[in-house]
């Protein structure tokens, strides 16, 4: 063979045969996904709403953690409840033959034949779930919780109307037992200056007198503001969002008032440093100017890893609050797609290869709970939890990871 020539019968290497080892460092970006967390805060939900039967809301891949990787952690439930039938099929597929609830029901008639094939429960919100349960064909009688619309405007049948729901359900074969259920739309504060839910409770045992079945009202925010009281409590709560770590009233109450743990830690690294003088700016749009001699760090996470491209960097603010090495710092300019900056002056031990939290468990036992990250950038938790980036790999480690 002649030098630079191809190997006998001209067949060209490929550098990425599958047989050759690779070495490579991936991009130092990683979510920490913490199931004993989520058993946990769900312990913390079952002391706030004593003798309650729990739904795990594992919603939207629970809350963007993944439904198999907080498998672990929302065994103790009583029941899961969730909106997409492929997730309902994915818990079925993972053993659990306990309750499953579809939050929003059935979105077309054929839906009830995987209903009732995996033995779902499911909400019945409109008119024309009833009719399309009364055409259904099935030998399993479905578990329905008829909505009630006590304030919320989403979804559910107001007082009179939702009487007249009830009536019919309960007359049709394919409908066994009914559940009834609200939903608060203030239960994490006040409304109008009085009580968050005290008139979405009374509208609901107007409505709902003297009808048989069991009751759910309780969301994440009433089971810890109002999980005491027996009306609110009922015979099933929702924990949703404090499964997760995060308080659903921040800021009246973070998340260590109500005792909960973070179930996802977002962690990265430096990758450079810069060293500026005053009148330098930072980043795209130069939205930070130093001010004095200072030290910022590159690290590997933007917005296309889910982080939120709006968290305030600029040079008239607070930033948005970081950990560098476990000590609290800041963000400086705007986020990109790939990095985002902080502020290094106060941590002349900090350069490549140290590690950034985001939000989450830090490196030495301390925490920054993902609700102070979501406010400085003027979101909620679930966005961001939800947004973490299908590029981001992700571990799944012990509450204290």
């Amino acid at each position: 063979m002649r030098s630079g020539g191809h190997p006998a019968g001209g067949r060209k290497e490929n550098p990425l045969d599958a047989s050759a080892t690779i070495s490579f460092m991936p991009r130092p970006i990683a979510a920490l996904i913490h199931p004993d967390a989520i058993a946990h805060n769900l312990r913390q939900a079952r002391r706030q709403a004593p003798d309650a039967r729990l739904w795990a809301v594992i919603k939207a891949n629970a809350y963007g953690h993944g439904i198999e990787r907080v498998w672990s952690g929302v065994l103790g439930a009583d029941g899961m409840a969730l909106l997409d039938l492929a997730e309902a099929v994915r818990v079925r597929a993972l053993g659990w033959r306990g309750p499953v609830l579809l939050l929003e029901g059935v979105f077309e008639p054929r839906d009830l034949e995987l209903c009732s094939r995996l033995n779902l429960w499911h909400v019945v919100h409109c008119d024309e779930q009833i009719g399309w349960l009364a055409s259904h064909k099935t030998h399993q009688p479905h578990r329905v919780f008829l909505k009630m619309n006590s304030g919320m405007n989403r979804l559910g049948f107001r007082g009179p109307a939702l009487r007249s729901a009830w009536a019919r359900l309960n007359a049709l074969p394919q409908v066994d037992e009914i559940s009834l259920m609200t939903h608060f739309s203030d239960a994490d504060a006040l409304r109008f200056g009085a009580d968050g839910i005290a008139h979405q409770v009374e509208a609901f045992a107007e409505a709902t007198r003297d009808l048989p079945g069991e009751r759910s009202l309780s969301n994440s925010a009433a089971i810890l503001r109002h999980g005491q009281q027996l009306e609110v409590r009922a015979d099933w709560v929702r924990s949703g969002i404090l499964s997760y770590g995060s308080a659903p009233d921040y800021p009246t109450h973070d998340a260590a008032h109500w005792q909960l743990l973070p179930a996802m830690t977002l962690r990265s690294q430096v990758i450079a440093t810069q060293e500026l003088m005053a009148g330098d700016s930072v980043g795209y749009g130069s939205a930070f100017r130093a001010t004095g001699p200072m030290r910022i760090g590159i690290v590997a996470c933007g917005y296309a890893d889910g982080y939120p491209r709006h968290a305030p960097g600029g040079s008239d603010g607070p930033g948005t609050p970081v950990l560098v090495d476990g000590v609290r710092t800041r963000t400086v300019g705007r986020v990109s797609m790939d990095m985002l900056v902080v502020d290094l002056t106060a941590l002349p031990q900090a350069g490549i290869g140290t590690e950034v939290t985001l939000w989450g468990h830090g490196p030495r036992g301390n925490l920054l709970p993902v609700d102070e990250v979501a406010r400085a950038a003027g979101t909620l938790s679930y966005e961001l939890l939800c947004a973490l980036a299908a590029r981001v790999p992700v571990q799944v480690q012990g509450a204290e990871g």
